[in-house]
């Protein structure tokens, strides 16, 4: 059996503690993310961006919430400030 790294045994122990929330309507959030990785999936061009380590960790912390991969939520937030959809909470 493969040994865990860090971030996997932090993962698991959160979900181990509770610590995970089940997403409010999630059959329709998941066609919309759905949805949203297919507009990613056709990528035509790579993007590097420098983003602070907190940042980094926060989002990929949001992107488990979402169920996501937090490449792909950063796909769709900037593809739906681009196409004009994006609104903060």
């Amino acid at each position: 059996m493969k040994k865990l790294d860090k971030e996997e045994k932090e993962l698991l122990e959160s979900f181990e503690n509770d610590e995970w929330k089940s997403i409010k309507d999630f059959e329709n959030r998941k066609v919309e993310y759905v949805k949203y990785a297919k507009y990613t999936a056709a990528k035509n061009k790579r993007i590097n961006i420098r983003l602070s380590e907190r940042d980094l960790a926060s989002l990929k912390a949001k992107s488990l919430e979402e169920g996501m991969p937090y490449q792909t939520l950063v796909a769709s937030i900037i593809h739906r400030y681009v196409s004009g959809k994006f609104k903060e909470a």
